[in-house]
């Protein structure tokens, strides 16, 4: 099995977005929407075998973040309803993957610290959010936000 292959296969078994229709489905139309609201959204670790990991993150506005706090509004409707063109004061942690012998290895806080870096170039980003769906999640989202000084708001 190729990386690719178990980087969509860890996807599946991770999120499972098949079975929810509130999380967004990644595919390479959602990817094409996200870089046009900034091109750091999206980044990726490889080797010569392919990918190892990937991040996904969605920057947005602080009422919209709210709304998907409170849990008015899905996932999915947070990616629809942000629009290109305005500065963004929130980021989502959307998703972090690594394949697993990689992980520990600072990929993700190192794929992360850069891409908010240059986000941060071009928007006035006030807070993190996330979504956590593992406790690594929860710590790896802690950790981005105190390097990044921003707060970080979690969706229970």
């Amino acid at each position: 099995m190729s990386n690719f292959e178990r980087m969509i296969q860890l996807a599946e078994e991770v999120f499972a977005t098949k079975n929810d229709p509130d999380q967004l489905d990644v595919n390479e139309e959602i990817i094409a929407q996200l870089q046009k609201l900034h091109p750091a959204t999206v980044s990726e670790r490889a080797t010569e075998e392919g990918p190892i990991a990937w991040l996904l993150l969605i920057p947005t506005t602080t009422e919209l973040m709210n709304r998907f706090l409170e849990k008015k509004i899905s996932e999915k409707d947070l990616f629809e309803r942000t629009s290109g063109g305005i500065k963004y004061e929130a980021l989502y942690l959307c998703s972090a993957m690594v394949l697993s012998e990689y992980r520990r290895k600072g990929i993700t806080k190192e794929l992360a610290l850069s891409a908010i870096s240059k986000i941060r170039k071009d928007h006035p980003l006030k807070c993190l959010f996330v979504w956590s769906f593992s406790p690594e999640g929860d710590l790896g989202a802690e950790a981005i936000a105190a390097l990044t000084a921003l707060p970080l708001h979690k969706r229970q």
